[in-house]
């Protein structure tokens, strides 16, 4: 492994896809029942008795889905939603968790924003000390020195990372402006680390632990790639990817 770039090493264990079939996204809804239902109790399991975890914002996100490449096993999932094209007032998830974000939609209109949601990582992927009670796991890596570049990569999971990588390719391709998450402080921190700088855009709320509301800027992180070689390699692999073969507003419902 020190001797792959950061791209080899994902693609070697990894496929990541758009869910752009049924049979896709309820590959998607399974995860993310495993990891939020089952492994983690954030959501009743006798809300989704079809062991599938859905909502409603789920008709106006594109999914994303990883599979472990030696098993076939589904790994992990996230979504980018977008704005509702028929009611332009209509809340980002975020929102009903943070209602006093401080986001001004009048400068920043909703239809250039994106909201990365619902990440997921299946427990058996979340093995390292302090991963196993998080829905993504840990990310650590810092393009400092090539020994802590090994370092982190011997403790550390690129799984989380390629999916927050793959909802950024998103917000960029679409040449939307900007990405909204709610999530931890370390996660950002750790996020910052690769280059995908977040800011925060409200106080902390208890919701499955502290979690906050965050926007990433696409000329902010298109400019940090710039000094972080290898994650943005990594990213580049994985748009490339995910763009192979059809049209993302066809994942839409």
């Amino acid at each position: 492994m020190d001797n792959t770039s950061l791209g080899e090493h994902f693609f070697e264990y990894f496929n990541i896809f758009v869910a752009n079939t049924q049979e896709l996204k309820e590959q998607v809804f399974r995860i993310r029942y495993q990891v939020y239902c089952q492994e983690l109790g954030y959501e009743p399991l006798e809300n989704f008795p079809d062991s599938m975890e859905r909502d409603a914002y789920d008709n106006r996100s594109i999914h994303c889905i990883l599979q472990h490449k030696s098993t076939g096993i589904y790994a992990g999932c996230v979504r980018l939603v977008l704005s509702n094209t028929s009611d332009i007032n209509d809340r980002f998830p975020f929102e009903s968790v943070c209602p006093n974000h401080s986001l001004d939609f009048r400068k920043i209109p909703r239809t250039k924003i994106g909201e990365v949601s619902r990440l997921a990582v299946i427990s058996r992927f979340r093995k390292r000390a302090g991963e196993q009670n998080t829905p993504d796991g840990l990310i650590v890596f810092n393009n400092r020195n090539k020994e802590e570049i090994r370092e982190q990569r011997r403790r550390s999971s690129v799984i989380a990372l390629g999916l927050y990588l793959a909802a950024t390719g998103l917000v960029i391709d679409l040449s939307l402006s900007h990405g909204v998450t709610l999530m931890e402080p370390r996660l950002a921190r750790h996020l910052r680390m690769s280059g995908l700088i977040a800011h925060p855009i409200g106080s902390l709320v208890d919701f499955h632990g502290k979690r906050g509301p965050y926007i990433m800027d696409k000329d902010e992180i298109v400019s940090a790639f710039g000094s972080n070689v290898e994650v943005y390699h990594l990213y580049q692999k994985i748009l490339n990817t995910l763009k192979k073969g059809f049209s993302y507003h066809s994942c839409i419902a």
